[in-house]
């Protein structure tokens, strides 16, 4: 009688050559391996190293490519001819994955994407101890909001979510917990934040982003690049941050991802190039992502201007570049401004581009192009050291494995679980309120229904599907809170796009509706990376409209027309604009993309136990036709009128509603007259006179009153998230330098000019929620 046994052979392979690994480097006279040694400084290393490295073995360093199971799933699911537009999937006709372990063996592979475990992981970086100088690779992935993309990560809210929390330190929070699940996890490098400034939500990644704003875009960029690198990343528990898109993919022309985007030079430095400027300056951040589309004519990824002019000299980057999915390629199949590929490589190195993501030929051509001296080899040293750096100061070469064993000890903490709950409970945005919330227990019998209500779209873009036993959907959430309430729940499943809603279905679900005392019915988009093809929003998927899509609001009013009270719940990364909605039901929930207990979140928001506290980082228009709307918009953007619509937003900038009422009394400063030398403090009182606790975030703009070019007619300067008792009133300060003042003005010099400034604090960027007073600036003041 014979036993069958299963034998992992990528598992064995894996352990047979660590031990050989280890044999062979346990026998070596490592004397003459300097940069082995970690008395040496990081500098000392790289230089080291470097100077026993050929051209081949520098330019290798890069080189990015997708991971070996990646490759294998692409290899049969994918065709050649998908590959060019496809931003998702990926392999090298013409080379096997097993051709590229042995690549990554004989050290020609400086980096890995989307390598989704452990054990691949640990192949991978026992194959590069294979190579001559034993050169581990770095491996990066799109942790956007939590390692998402690995299954059984803490999948925290969208970046969008984390924006309406309005509270930098928990962002902070949540990214210094993602890099601890990412090396737990085997990768080193976080394709993240996206520091883009939102100007249009057609723009399928609106979800990716902080919103519009780009004071709220730096700080939670500042605050998500500190959490993931700390001060400089060095050790086992940090990982590089990646800020992109350089530069302005939130504003597409057509609202499509990648399409051009023409902007002033003015607009670019006020706009566009205050996140990454931040970014170098206040969070020395080590990687950029360059953007897929063109600025002004020229495409990205050759736009040395932008790279080395701006970035390097002027603002002090020290880190290196890294091209988008595909993009030095694409230079010329997209932009047709190079003559083949190889021009495209000499285009993009030297503009600055340090690494390629994806593929074969980069390495080759960059060889050939230092070879007839069209590329210098300055140029390739630079990048080489760089890279390299982020390897020593990861310390990669001293330990690049990862104890499998010891994963489910820092992944999915109780901690991390409770980081995500609490960046929900405080993003959930209230955006109407009749009086029906929060809901009171009263043997109340409730209906929920809707395509979002009982799956894991609460998750967002980003995000591979996850256990369910870790993720709590709507339904769930109230299920649960119910139970404790004494209310009764129901559910009519109507499936979970919106596309596929059936007359059918529509009329039980009125039905149930006419049944129950309250519907809450959880409407939205789905960003599912895992079902593309059922997608209607997130990354390549973009929006001509703002409107529910499918026949949601087919559904909505069969519900609304039996007269019952209905509270709608979004969950969406991008805008929903449904003015004629809001106005028929009882209440409205932004829940956003709220993360693994978005559901709790949200039901506990709908019963009260939490009070929401969340705030719009963006403008809601009222329909696809106000685009652009934004907050800081320029005097003269509504001297007229729309002939068929108002020229009103649906909800400004900065809104977000409560169960209690706040009250703000005049600011106060400390000073009339502002100098470089001394700030003025600014003080407001704000009293809670509502009957619940809550927290409130308190906002302060300035507009500049006169002024030789034209400037917005309020900007964001300072908020902050206090906790206010019922009845309490606090004293809240906010100190406001010079800086805050600051423009370019005429001659593009960035200065404060003299004259009169207005400044606002209130609940939100309307002219109705603001109060003011007057600041002067006496003497012209000068900033580099």
């Amino acid at each position: 009688m014979f036993r069958i046994v299963k034998i992992n052979l990528y598992a064995l392979t894996t352990a047979v050559l660590l031990l050989l690994s280890s044999c062979k480097e346990s026998k070596k006279d490592q004397k003459d391996l300097d940069y082995w040694s970690t008395k040496l400084s990081t500098e000392e290393r790289v230089a080291d190293l470097m100077s026993k490295m050929t051209l081949e073995e520098k330019v290798a360093q890069m080189v990015q490519y997708v991971g070996l199971e990646h490759m294998k799933t692409a290899e049969n699911n994918v065709s050649a001819e998908d590959l060019e537009t496809s931003d998702a999937h990926a392999f090298y006709p013409g080379l096997h994955s097993n051709d590229v372990a042995e690549m990554t063996k004989r050290g020609e592979i400086g980096s890995f994407l989307h390598v989704l475990t452990t054990k691949e992981a640990n192949y991978l970086q026992t194959l590069a101890r294979e190579s001559r100088l034993k050169i581990p690779v770095i491996i990066g992935i799109d942790a956007i909001h939590g390692n998402g993309l690995f299954s059984g990560a803490t999948i925290y809210p969208s970046p969008i979510t984390m924006a309406a929390t309005w509270d930098d330190d928990l962002a902070y929070k949540a990214s210094a917990e993602t890099a601890l699940e990412m090396r737990a996890t085997g990768t080193h490098w976080a394709f993240t934040p996206n520091i883009d400034v939102l100007r249009d939500p057609r723009w399928g990644r609106t979800g990716e982003t902080f919103g519009e704003d780009p004071y709220l875009v730096g700080n939670m960029g500042v605050a998500t690049i500190n959490g993931l690198q700390s001060e400089d990343f060095s050790g086992s528990d940090k990982v590089v941050a990646c800020v992109k898109h350089l530069i302005g993919g939130g504003q597409p022309i057509t609202g499509i991802n990648a399409s051009p985007i023409d902007v002033s030079k003015r607009t670019l430095l006020e706009v566009y190039l205050r996140p990454f400027k931040r970014a170098v300056k206040e969070a020395n951040i080590y990687s950029i992502m360059t953007a897929h589309n063109e600025l002004n004519g020229v495409p990205c990824h050759m736009e040395k201007n932008l790279m080395t002019n701006i970035m390097r000299d002027e603002y002090g980057f020290k880190g290196f570049y890294v091209s988008d999915w595909n993009d030095v390629r694409r230079i010329d199949i997209w932009h047709h401004v190079a003559t083949d590929f190889k021009d495209a490589v000499r285009l993009s190195v030297d503009a600055g581009m340090d690494m390629n993501m994806h593929g074969p030929l980069f390495a080759d051509y960059v060889v050939e192009l230092v070879n007839e001296g069209k590329l210098s080899q300055a140029r390739v040293d630079e990048a080489c050291a760089k890279i390299l750096e982020a390897k020593f100061r990861l310390g990669l070469f001293e330990n690049p494995f990862i104890e499998e064993s010891k994963v489910a000890e820092q992944v999915f903490t109780t901690k991390h679980q409770n980081t995500s709950l609490e960046q929900a409970r405080r993003g959930i945005t209230l955006l109407k309120n009749d009086g029906v919330l929060p809901l009171k227990a009263s043997k109340k019998k409730i209906f929920v229904v809707g395509p979002n209500a009982n799956n894991q779209t609460t998750l967002g873009d980003w995000v591979s599907s996850q256990p369910e036993e870790n993720t709590i959907t709507i339904l769930e959430g109230i299920q649960d809170l119910a139970k404790e309430k004494g209310d009764q729940v129901s559910f009519y499943d109507v499936g979970e796009y919106g596309l596929e809603i059936t007359d059918t279905q529509i009329a039980k679900s009125a039905s149930y509706a006419k049944q129950s005392d309250v519907t809450v019915m959880v409407l939205g988009e789905n960003s599912f990376r895992h079902e593309w093809d059922k997608k209607t929003t997130g990354e390549n998927m973009d929006r001509s409209t703002l409107k529910l899509s499918g026949r949601q609001i087919e559904l909505a009013k069969a519900i609304i027309k039996t007269g019952k009270p209905v509270v709608v719940v979004y969950v969406n990364g991008s805008i929903i604009a449904e003015e004629w909605l809001e106005e028929n039901v009882s209440a409205v929930v932004e829940a956003w993309e709220p993360g693994s207990f978005g559901g709790q979140a949200v039901a506990e928001v709908l019963y009260g136990n939490v009070n929401p506290s969340g705030k719009l980082p963006l403008t809601i228009p009222r329909s696809v036709g106000q685009i652009q709307m934004i907050y800081n918009h320029k005097p003269t953007a509504y001297i007229h009128k729309y002939y068929n619509e108002s020229k009103t937003p649906l909800h400004p900038f900065g809104f977000g509603l409560s169960y209690t009422n706040y009250t703000y009394g005049t600011p106060k400063v400390s000073s009339d007259v502002v100098t470089k030398e001394a700030p003025v403090t600014v003080s407001v009182s704000v009293t809670n006179s509502g009957n619940y606790d809550g927290e409130e975030v308190v906002q302060l703009y300035i507009r500049d009153e006169v002024s030789s070019v034209t400037r917005p007619v309020k900007e964001l300067k300072k908020y902050k998230r206090v906790a206010i008792a019922a009845g309490e009133t606090k004293e809240i300060t906010f100190e406001l330098g010079a800086e805050s003042l600051a423009f370019y003005d005429f001659n593009f010099d960035y200065c404060v000019e003299p004259g009169n400034f207005t400044i606002l604090t209130g609940s939100s960027s309307a002219d109705k929620d603001l109060q003011s007073v007057q600041l002067r600036v006496d003497e012209k003041i000068m900033f580099n």
